[in-house]
């Protein structure tokens, strides 16, 4: 449950003002809300699995102390990562408001594509490599829905944009909470 309630947190900052967010809410104001929900499920569901699995692998093949270390750093630099921020392209906009085909479909392989070595992804690597698979992937997978479920449902009740230099700013905080927790664990179990 440890695995299941870090991974949870873990990811659902880590998703705030994170460019899949921005699509959730496209994706919304084109088509009903349990398709784009639906399809967000499938495609977390699917990538945060290969995550968990190459986590796992790592954290096998590596000594504890030296996940934590890398763990660490990985963290801080996705606090940087968030700082920065991320945007839905202009062309990435569009392609989510000409969609015609089944929305299911198209929101589970624009998800699915759009995840695909972003630091949800990457974060949920390095909570494998530290936790629990099974734990690692369902929490990863429902902090992540419901990051984006959050999304679209303020999106479409308020009409407007998250304000998004509060949100970048509170994830890279968490997200330099966990690194230093994890830096400071390292160096608790090399003393």
């Amino acid at each position: 449950m440890e695995a299941f309630w870090i991974s949870l947190a873990a990811i659902f900052v880590a998703e705030l003002g994170d460019k899949s967010q921005l699509m959730a809410m496209t994706f919304a104001t084109r088509f009903k809300i349990w398709p784009v929900l639906a399809g967000i499920t499938i495609a977390t569901t699917v990538v945060h699995l290969l995550s968990v699995a190459v986590g796992g692998l790592i954290g096998t093949a590596l000594p504890t102390t030296a996940i934590s270390v890398v763990a660490g750093v990985a963290f801080l630099g996705f606090a940087v990562w968030t700082l920065r921020g991320d945007e839905l392209t202009e062309d990435e906009s569009k392609k989510a408001q000409r969609t015609t085909r089944n929305a299911l479909v198209a929101v589970t392989v624009a998800f699915f594509l759009s995840e695909l070595g972003d630091k949800t992804m990457l974060a949920t690597i390095t909570l494998a490599t530290q936790h629990g698979w099974v734990g690692t992937w369902i929490g990863s997978t429902v902090g992540m829905v419901a990051a984006d479920a959050l999304a679209i449902l303020v999106g479409r009740l308020l009409g407007k944009h998250l304000p998004e230099k509060f949100i970048r700013y509170g994830a890279a905080a968490a997200f330099a909470v966990f690194g230093v927790v994890l830096l400071v664990e390292a160096l608790v179990s090399m003393s």
